[in-house]
């Protein structure tokens, strides 16, 4: 049974960074896709970052420039450091795994039916 467990997420200043980690056990997919997305309130599900299991990233406009994703294959950990934080960045962020991408991995892996139970980021002006 696939588990992903989120940590890291708290209340920032605009400016400041933060890094979320994912922690993921329970599959042994040859191919897959991770990543993060996140929810606002009353807002729709964004992609927000994600990488495939050949190392290739994805990002969301939103964010390129500020954010990184990366992972530890021998810690089975995800992570998504995020730098220049802004309000807008205030969301749930939710990590996740497709086992079986499609092309788009951002898309993939935001859609996908596996994901732990979000960290709450706030970012003040």
């Amino acid at each position: 049974q696939v588990q992903l467990v989120e940590s890291g997420g708290g209340s920032v200043q605009a400016g400041g960074s933060l890094r979320l980690s994912c922690a993921a056990s329970g599959y042994a997919y040859s191919r897959y896709c991770m990543g993060w997305f996140r929810q606002a309130p009353g807002k729709e599900r964004e992609g927000v970052a994600a990488i495939d299991s050949d190392g290739s990233t994805s990002y969301a406009d939103s964010v390129k420039g500020r954010f990184t994703i990366s992972k530890d294959n021998a810690k089975n950990t995800l992570y998504l450091q995020m730098n220049s934080l802004k309000p807008e960045d205030t969301a749930m962020y939710y990590c996740a795994v497709d086992p079986f991408p499609g092309p788009d991995i951002l898309y993939s892996c935001s859609h996908s039916g596996y994901w732990g139970q979000g960290t709450q980021v706030i970012v003040s002006s």
